[in-house]
């Protein structure tokens, strides 16, 4: 029986993890659930899987769930240390790492730090900290399964004797495919007015808003072409980005040979996740098989980068290395929050993002601290951009 920990309980990736487990009492148990301020819906987990340990953002969510739980044994804790903690308890032998944004850096950290099986879904983790965390993945022995969609296909199309892809492997190149998101049709002279539910109604998975939003400006994807560096090993010209509307191909592999390998399924979340729960086991995850006879039409295109700019922005920050993907994802956070809020429109989010990378120098990143003063910089920096972007619109 392993114990589970899952940091972002109640999100999307968190239910779906919750829904697995479930279907598997003899093979995991719950230990530790979190979340930052759901906490009616961190209630219901609890009492449906009763955890040992639940952890939220504040003391006042910590009192209100306190509360609602007072009868189940279940200890409830708040902050980012307790989130630590219980990424790397003794109880702990699995982590789901599902926390939205630099939040979660820290307690995917501590986890990696505890030689633990990370299941990563946290992708901030590898934009902001690549090296410094690949690092502690191997000097601590953790061990690493990628759960986004697009990473869990390359990891299952890759030689099973390797995790990354030197020049021996014989892999030419990565494929990423997009779904293109919302606004894959829509006129591009027409996205300065779009709305936040509009930018949050994705054509093929369901989703929370920040990341339905990078989504549709396809930062997301180029979030994902970091972590592609990261846990694969692969430089930036390596990896390709490809529009595919219906999201059934998940990713490829490209071989020197010729040979491309791809990895195919309904889009549902819980099938990467129960891979990556059980590796190298496969075990059932509740996703239909999929019906290839069912399928209209496959369509592939190479991505427009004036229709999404962040896209560009994301490669641009992989080259340039150091801080400079750190620097990305910060103002990125900063600039979709303003957007879903309505302050800045959504054509001004690359604009934020492009400001920050121009007046913020980036550089090396020797440490988690050097990390985190450049991310605060860079938070600055959009924020002030926002602010500017506000008034005109007011105006």
């Amino acid at each position: 029986m392993q114990g589970i920990t899952i940091l972002g309980a109640t999100g999307s990736i968190g239910a779906s993890t919750l829904d697995v487990v479930a279907r598997h009492p003899g093979r995991y148990r719950v230990y530790a659930l979190s979340a930052h301020s759901r906490v009616e819906e961190l209630a219901a987990a609890c009492r449906k899987y009763r955890p040992q340990r639940a952890v939220v953002g504040s003391p006042e969510a910590a009192a209100q769930l306190a509360a609602l739980i007072a009868d189940l044994p279940t200890g409830v804790e708040y902050g980012e240390q307790a989130l630590c903690d219980i990424a790397s308890s003794a109880d702990t032998d699995i982590v789901m790492a599902a926390i939205v944004g630099a939040a979660g850096l820290a307690p995917t950290l501590a986890a990696a730090r505890a030689g633990k099986k990370i299941l990563l879904a946290n992708k901030e983790a590898l934009v902001m900290s690549g090296q410094l965390f690949m690092d502690a993945v191997r000097e601590h022995k953790a061990t690493l399964l990628p759960v986004d969609s697009e990473h869990n296909a390359i990891f299952q199309s890759l030689p099973s004797s390797y995790a990354r892809v030197p020049a021996a492997s014989g892999v030419a190149k990565i494929l990423l495919t997009a779904s293109g998101g919302p606004f894959l049709n829509r006129a591009v002279e027409t996205l300065d007015s779009v709305t936040p539910d509009e930018a949050c109604k994705h054509p093929n998975w369901v989703m929370g808003r920040k990341i339905s939003v990078d989504s549709a400006t396809m930062m997301n994807k180029g979030l994902e072409v970091i972590e592609a560096h990261w846990l694969f090993g692969a430089p930036a010209d390596q990896i390709e980005v490809v529009i595919h509307p219906q999201s059934v191909i998940h990713s490829m592999v490209s071989y020197v040979d010729g040979s491309v390998l791809a990895q195919l399924g309904n889009p549902d979340m819980r099938t990467p996740i129960a891979n990556a729960l059980a590796y190298p086991e496969r075990i059932d995850s509740g996703v239909a098989q999929l019906d290839l006879t069912q399928m209209a039409g496959l369509q592939f295109f190479a991505p427009d980068f004036e229709r999404f700019p962040c896209l560009a922005l994301a490669f641009d920050a992989l080259r340039a290395g150091g801080t400079a993907p750190a620097l990305l994802n910060a103002a990125n956070e900063v600039a979709v929050q303003a957007f879903l809020e309505r302050r800045i429109g959504f054509r001004d989010i690359d604009r934020v993002i492009r400001h920050a990378l121009d007046v913020v120098p980036h550089g090396p990143a020797p440490s988690i601290e050097a990390v985190l003063a450049q991310d605060a910089r860079a938070r600055a920096a959009a924020a002030d951009a926002v602010s500017n972007l506000a008034s005109g619109l007011q105006r």
